[in-house]
């Protein structure tokens, strides 16, 4: 992340754009000089502070889900909710040390309020990216290596949606939280896993193991409610239209390969 500097004050450009002109001998106004002098200082930038985490840009525009996820819920969600998350991270590491966000989660629930603001940030990061418009996650299909660990864990992938669904039932996440696909620890098989408000299961202590998510939905109200309202059965069946499983291939060969969480934008 990178901000801008001013170079100079307001006088000392308006002296240099005065010197400008007269040597130039172009009849040029204050204002653009000063206009010209605006655009050289904005060239220059210097790094942010540590600890600096940003909302990623998504990768599609807002309304690209639709008509799955409606173009409102996904500004609000991603402009609103996510920035509320990174605003509440930044201060709480405020003048610590620099963590990348993944390196947090581990011990989160000792840690504060980086258990919830550090959670949302990463796990929202997580969510953006695993979803394109329907168009292209259509075209999208498990590889035959998660295909085959799915078939294993889980008996086919309609089990695995049927077993995935009803963990994001309201009756299985109670109120706000998450679902997700991972691979255990010993990365012998995937597990299905709910978490509460913005826990994941990369956090020690959320679950009996730390595991490695390759896909997770938000099932918080403000995931879908402008669109589904208390329908949130109906809000999960359809999500899966637009799951980009090109994105959870790669999920699933980084952390079969690195037995790490997979790192996100931001």
């Amino acid at each position: 992340m990178r901000i801008s500097i001013a170079l100079m004050s307001l006088p000392a450009a308006s002296a240099w754009s005065t010197l400008t002109m007269k040597q130039s001998g172009v009849n040029s106004s204050r204002r653009d000089m000063l206009q010209k002098g605006a655009a050289l200082a904005t060239s220059i930038a210097i790094p942010a502070s540590a600890n600096a985490y940003a909302v990623p840009d998504l990768l599609y525009p807002f309304e690209a889900l639709e008509p799955y996820i409606d173009a409102p819920t996904m500004k609000i969600h991603h402009d609103k909710h996510h920035a509320t998350y990174v605003a509440n991270i930044n201060k709480a590491t405020e003048g610590k040390p620099e963590v990348d966000i993944l390196d947090l989660q581990l011990n989160a629930l000792e840690a504060g309020p980086v258990r919830n603001s550090g959670g949302g940030h990463y796990n929202h990061a997580f969510f953006w990216d695993e979803m394109a418009p329907p168009d292209q996650a259509a075209k999208t299909k498990p590889s035959p290596e998660l295909e085959a660990m799915i078939n294993k864990s889980f008996g086919s992938f309609d089990e695995m949606k049927a077993a995935f669904e009803a963990q994001a039932a309201p009756g299985a996440v109670f109120g706000s939280g998450w679902v997700w696909v991972c691979l255990s620890s010993d990365g012998e098989e995937l597990k299905i896993v709910g978490t509460p408000n913005q826990d994941n299961p990369l956090m020690k202590g959320v679950a009996d193991e730390v595991m490695f998510p390759i896909l997770g939905i938000d099932v918080w109200e403000h995931a879908y409610y402008l669109k589904y309202q208390n329908r949130r059965p109906e809000y999960v069946s359809n999500w899966w239209n637009v799951v980009n499983w090109d994105k959870i291939n790669e999920n699933f060969t980084y952390v079969t390969e690195k037995k790490a969480g997979v790192p996100v934008r931001g």
